[in-house]
C-alpha cells in the first residue's frame, strides 16, 4: 500500500494517515510498526527491490544465487540483464518517486543516496565475482561502473516506457551489450 502511495501520490504527499487509511489500520499502528515515514519508505524500498519481505539479503536470494554460479561469464551477464529487467520493473517507479521528492524532503534524500550505494555495494560484489572466471576484457572496476551505470532503471523506462519495448527485447539487448562490452571474446577454435 506504501509503496503505491509513492508511486502515485509522491512520497512528500503521501502522510502516515493515508498508508493507514489505504492499510485499513490506524496510524498508530503504522508508527508501533515503523516509528516514522523515513522508516516505512526504508521498508519499502527493501520489499520493492527484493519483490518480497522475505530477510533474506538480495544477493543471496536463490535466483541471484544461480546467476552467480554460471561458469561462463556471457551467459551469466544475460541472466543477469534478465534479472536487472525484472527489478527495474519494481525498481523504477519507486525510484522515481523517491528522486521527485529527494529535493524537499530530507528523508527521501538519504533514501535515494542509500539505494544507489546498495546497487554499486551489490553491483561491486557481481564485477568481482566476473573478474575472478578470468573471462573479463575490462578492469573490473570498469565492469562495476558500466553495470551500475545502466542498471539504475533510466534506460530501461527510456526503452521500455517511453520506446515501447518489451522487458524480454530490452534483457535481450542488455545482456548483449554487457557481453559484447565487457566479455573477453573466445579464442579462434575454442569450444566456447
Amino acid at each position: 500500500m506504501a509503496h503505491d502511495l509513492f508511486v502515485e501520490q509522491g512520497y512528500g504527499r503521501t502522510t502516515i494517515a493515508d498508508v493507514a487509511r489505504g492499510a485499513g489500520v490506524s496510524s498508530e499502528t503504522i508508527y508501533a510498526t515503523f516509528k516514522n515515514k523515513a522508516t516505512l519508505l526504508h521498508h519499502v524500498w527493501d520489499v520493492t527491490i527484493g519483490g518480497d519481505d522475505e530477510e533474506v539479503v538480495f544477493h543471496e536470494r536463490p535466483e541471484i544465487q544461480a546467476v552467480r554460479a554460471e561458469p561462463d561469464l556471457a551467459k551469466r551477464f544475460m541472466m543477469q540483464a534478465r534479472m536487472s529487467t525484472a527489478t527495474a520493473r519494481r525498481m523504477t517507479p519507486f525510484a522515481n518517486a523517491v528522486h521527485a521528492s529527494s529535493g524537499a524532503e530530507e528523508s527521501a534524500a538519504s533514501m535515494l543516496a542509500e539505494m544507489d550505494r546498495q546497487r554499486y555495494e551489490g553491483i561491486g560484489v557481481m564485477a568481482a565475482e566476473a573478474a575472478a572466471t578470468g573471462q573479463l576484457a575490462v578492469s573490473e572496476q570498469e565492469c562495476r561502473d558500466l553495470v551500475w551505470a545502466t542498471t539504475d532503471g533510466l534506460l530501461w523506462h527510456r526503452l521500455v516506457q517511453v520506446r515501447g519495448w518489451t522487458d524480454e527485447q530490452y534483457a535481450d539487448w542488455l545482456g548483449r551489450m554487457w557481453v559484447a562490452t565487457l566479455v573477453e571474446p573466445a579464442a579462434p577454435g575454442s569450444s566456447a
